[in-house]
């Protein structure tokens, strides 16, 4: 059913303006029919991001009126040229080299599907998915929260305290910066390219739709690599790349993982080919086509300045070549330089903050090398025109550069060490690519670079220096944290296709040296058989071997599904809550159920507020409730890691316990991840209801719907039968209801098998800030008992605040004394507390 539409969206627009018979049509008819299909899609991506974007900048994006402007271009085009779009004998027609790229296809859908179902927050994953479904449910960039709005200003600070930042002033949910309060402007941290074509997504197959879009992106960026490296190397070297790369558990990874590098990928390696067949190969037509496509780029990722400065770089020296840059090219890049300068001061100002530091944090040295950079560029650029420079620069800037990257290499790998203000990650990042990239692949891929800039380079100078831009920027300073696989998101881009597509150079210098048109056709070496096995076998046999060692790696990965099932869990979920309720969510500070919140708001459209602290303000949040059970029809609370939130005049009634896993891959810091694990999810809800008119005395099972009494604990767990919960060296439980009666407090604890390297287990218990006694705890669960001074059961009794026990415990880390990889602070377990 959603076939027209696809079609509608991503090819029939690009495939009519293609045909156009404008810009000598016949030279792109000659084009592979493969290619020209390929061209078809970018254009329709291109245009359909365009479309959808300025739709959402202007609040009026719906998915029928995306499908209504494809239509209208189409038809268009179709009314303007009629017969003439007809190619009448001239094109290409399909040959069996169009075997690699449905291979390749048929290779993408194997590997990247079924794709993650990440729909929670605290990530960028989550964010992206959740930014691009708000988008196709609300029709803007900017997220109008009415929920936002509606809260009133003397409740404000118990969800959404000021941050006083000079971009937005608190946070809706994290990778949601709220801007403005009482408007309940919201905007994404992230830009929205990726986000818009989840809400394509979305529109065709609903949520499944927007999650598979990373997969559709990923096999897209498989044929940008192909294509790219067809024109520079020939098909089969170019098919062996584009493998190497889809077999990589990086590329497989973010295939199904969302993230907007995966889709720089994809529209960089197609804005290069244009870039090249437009300014190398003089093929008019593809100069706009490289200047709109490489313009999205930053809608992208604002970090992909990287490949602008690459390409401009490729500009510059191809003046030496005397080949300028086309106006239809620069045109829509300088429209999309001030479009994206539009976009960030008045909409991503709050996501473009940590760029903004990136700058401010530029040491001396970091901006007397840009200096000297843009003198350079600007120096080169006065003498172009001088011949006897021209012939210079033209001879040896090309294996110059292949000196340079020789010597990088060779300086990251043998003597570049952490030392002072260089961090381990960054020192060592050259190294830990290979992790993912066998290191007899990087020898052959530096040597396929310095062939490449030897023999080729000004065949595709923009490929080559986008890679360089990326390749010192990346190497020198990561710029995330070394938590893996997260960290090789850097690597997606342009380094690791790159990276394949030089091995691949390397690998069959014998074969593509001898090609000189760009047809991509591989040509046949001379002489007799043993001529050709010399040529082929050894590439090839090289090839295999790398491949193999990348399925070997992929295994785990490839029968893994990050959070297979979480989507109908989330569902589930919401559809506990209707329309007219409001859910109060935990603190971040609490336990991570916060994640949970993000899709319950922005995906399912329930009334969702996190609280920003773990204890809030007791008579500000009754105010609150007051306003809110009068606005709404229920008011819940989802919580697990604990809220110092009831009082006598604040009550609830557990409601359910959800409890469930999803599998989850295990994510280091500076090593390689080996498997996946299983994340859970352990929660209640409750609902508040009208204090009860009797009290009873104090008894609560600590671990079973606990949520509202505790803080400071460690996660709920269970065993034989039993729930517990491990305190940290402070932790606290809210005593309700005490009376001027109340003469003991009896706590059940257990050392849990505490090692004797740790020391006794002893506790301080508090109540209202009194010591009313100390405990060495022993082995299994046994009831410590304690004595309640008349004074402080008298003022408790008296006032609305409930009394308030901490237990200071001995602490000790598994991390630190047992060397298991588990980072708590641990005190003792607690089953359970009760006052008599």
């Amino acid at each position: 059913m959603w076939l027209p539409e696809l079609l509608l969206i991503a090819f029939v627009p690009g495939a009519l303006l293609f045909r156009a018979p404008v810009a000598e049509r016949d030279r792109r008819a000659q084009l592979a029919a493969e290619e020209r299909v390929f061209w078809a899609v970018v254009i329709s991506a291109a245009w359909s991001s365009i479309v959808v974007l300025a739709l959402a900048a202007a609040s009026w994006y719906t998915f029928p009126r995306l499908l209504i402007a494809n239509g209208l271009l189409s038809a268009a085009a179709l009314a303007a040229w009629r017969g003439h779009l007809l190619y009448r004998g001239t094109a290409q027609r399909p040959g069996v080299t169009a075997l690699f790229p449905v291979a390749i296809i048929a290779l993408g859908l194997a590997l990247f599907f079924p794709v993650a179902e990440f729909v929670i927050g605290g990530r960028d994953p989550g964010v992206y998915i959740n930014e691009g479904i708000a988008l196709a449910q609300r029709g803007s960039l900017v997220i109008r929260d009415s929920l936002v709005a509606a809260v009133q200003p003397v409740h404000r600070d118990l969800f959404f305290p000021p941050y006083h930042d000079r971009g937005y002033y608190s946070l809706r949910f994290m990778g949601f910066f709220l801007v403005d309060p009482i408007e309940g402007t919201v905007v994404a941290q992230f830009p929205h390219l990726y986000p818009a074509f989840v809400a394509i997504g979305y529109g065709l197959d609903g949520l499944n739709g927007g999650l598979r879009m990373i997969g559709a992106w990923a096999i897209f960026g498989l044929l940008g690599v192909y294509f790219a490296g067809a024109r520079l190397l020939g098909r089969i070297p170019a098919f062996c790349a584009s493998t190497l790369l889809a077999l990589c558990v990086v590329e497989v990874w973010f295939g199904r993982y969302p993230n907007s590098e995966i889709g720089l990928q994809a529209l960089l390696f197609a804005g290069l080919l244009a870039f090249a067949r437009s300014h190398v190969d003089d093929d008019r037509f593809f100069a706009p086509v490289a200047g709109v496509v490489l313009g999205l780029l930053v809608f992208l990722r604002f970090d992909a300045v990287l490949a602008w400065a690459g390409v401009g770089l490729a500009v510059l020296f191809l003046l030496f070549r005397r080949r300028w840059p086309r106006v239809w090219f620069v045109i829509p890049m300088v429209a999309a330089l001030v479009a994206v300068g539009v976009y960030i001061s008045t909409i991503m100002r709050p996501g473009f903050g940590r760029y903004a530091v990136f700058f401010e944090n530029l040491r001396p040295i970091h901006l007397t090398f840009l200096g000297i950079g843009v003198l350079a560029a600007v120096a080169l650029l006065f003498l172009s025109r001088n011949q006897r420079l021209e012939r210079v620069i033209s001879t040896w800037s090309p294996p110059a550069l292949g000196v340079i990257v020789v010597g990088a290499v060779i300086y990251a790998w043998f003597f570049r060490v952490p030392a002072g203000r260089l961090a381990p990650h960054d020192a060592l990042s050259l190294r830990t690519f290979t992790w993912y990239f066998p290191w007899a692949g990087l020898i052959a891929a530096v040597a396929g670079f310095v062939l490449l800039a030897w023999k080729r380079f000004w065949r595709d100078p923009a490929l080559l220096l986008v890679t360089v831009v990326y390749g010192f920027f990346v190497f020198y300073k990561i710029q995330i944290v070394p938590e893996h696989f997260w960290m090789t998101r850097r690597f997606v881009p342009a380094i690791l296709p790159s990276a394949f597509l030089l091995l691949a150079a390397g690998a069959f210098y014998g074969v593509w040296s001898r090609k000189t048109d760009g047809t991509g056709e591989t040509p046949t070496p001379k002489g007799g058989t043993l001529a050709r096995v010399a040529a082929w076998v050894p590439p090839l046999v090289f090839v295999t071997i790398v491949g193999a060692l990348l399925i070997r790696a992929d295994q785990p990965v490839f029968r893994h599904v990050e959070y297979q099932g979480l989507v109908s869990r989330i569902e589930a979920l919401a559809n506990q809550f209707g329309p007219r309720d409001l859910v109060v969510v935990e603190s971040r500070r609490s336990s991570d159920l916060h994640v949970v919140a993000l899709p319950l708001a922005y995906i399912f459209n329930r009334n969702v507020l996190v609280l920003s602290t773990p204890r809030p303000d007791r008579q500000r949040f009754r105010g609150f409730l007051d306003w809110a059970r009068s606005r709404y029809q229920n008011v819940y609370f989802v919580g697990s890691g604990g809220t110092d939130l009831l009082s006598r005049a604040i009550a609830v009634v557990p409601v359910a316990t959800e409890r469930f896993q999803v599998p989850e891959y295990e994510a280091v810091w500076n090593s390689y991840p080996r498997g996946a694990r299983q994340k859970e999810f352990d929660f209640s809800i409750y609902k508040f209801v009208d204090p009860p008119s009797e009290t009873r005395p104090f008894d609560i099972d600590i671990g079973t719907n606990d949520d509202l009494y505790v803080v400071r604990f460690n996660a709920k767990e269970r065993m034989n039968g039993r729930s517990f919960r491990w305190t940290t060296d402070s932790s606290y439980v809210t005593i309700l209801d005490l009376t001027d009666r109340a003469s003991s407090l009896t706590i059940w604890m257990d050392n849990g098998g505490r090692p004797a390297a740790a020391g006794p287990a002893t506790v301080s218990c508090y109540l209202d800030n009194r010591l009313v006694g100390e405990a060495t705890v022993d082995g299994g669960f046994k009831p410590y008992s304690f004595a309640i001074p008349a004074d402080i059961a008298a003022a408790a009794a008296a006032r609305e605040e409930p009394a308030l026990l901490r237990i200071a415990s001995s602490p000790w880390s598994p991390k630190a004394v047992l060397g298991v990889d588990d980072y708590r602070t641990l005190g003792v377990m607690v089953q359970r507390v009760a006052v008599r």
